[in-house]
């Protein structure tokens, strides 16, 4: 594989109850070219909202990429950075209590993704002072749908 191209997410998500209707958005930037992408679903929780984001932002990439991911979910960050997940899957996808894993499809999915992309995840603190963080909230609030 030749060089990669580098692509810097933010991503967030967000729901009206929880569970309840919920929105997502992801910032990809690339070369210094900014692509906003939006969803939402009727009836989701805001983890499904945070997981989606990244998952569907690593899917619009075309070929393999170096990939920078910025989050505020501890959840989702830590699930990657502290190996939760590879315990999850040694464990027939169940948690350490031997509960089933949540959101199973959305794990399996960013799971294919990052082994298409070399994919780095990064925690950022919500509703601080990072601008990306901002706007991604802002707009997972704004495609909340009604």
């Amino acid at each position: 594989m030749g060089e990669s191209k580098k692509v810097i997410v933010y991503t967030d998500g967000a729901c009206s109850g929880n569970p309840g209707p919920g929105g997502w958005a992801a910032l990809l930037i690339i070369n210094g070219e900014e692509i906003e992408l939006t969803g939402g679903e009727q009836n989701t929780t805001n983890q499904r909202m945070e997981m989606t984001a990244p998952l569907e932002a690593l899917r619009t990439l075309e070929k393999p990429a170096l990939v920078e991911i910025y989050s505020d979910s501890a959840y989702l960050v830590n699930a990657f950075n502290r190996g939760w997940i590879t315990k999850w899957q040694q464990n027939g996808w169940t948690t350490v209590k031997g509960e089933p894993v949540k959101n199973r499809d959305l794990w399996e999915g960013l799971l294919e993704m990052t082994r298409y992309h070399r994919v780095s995840w990064f925690k950022v603190k919500g509703h601080d002072t990072d601008e990306y963080n901002k706007r991604c909230d802002r707009l997972a609030k704004e495609t909340i749908p009604q």
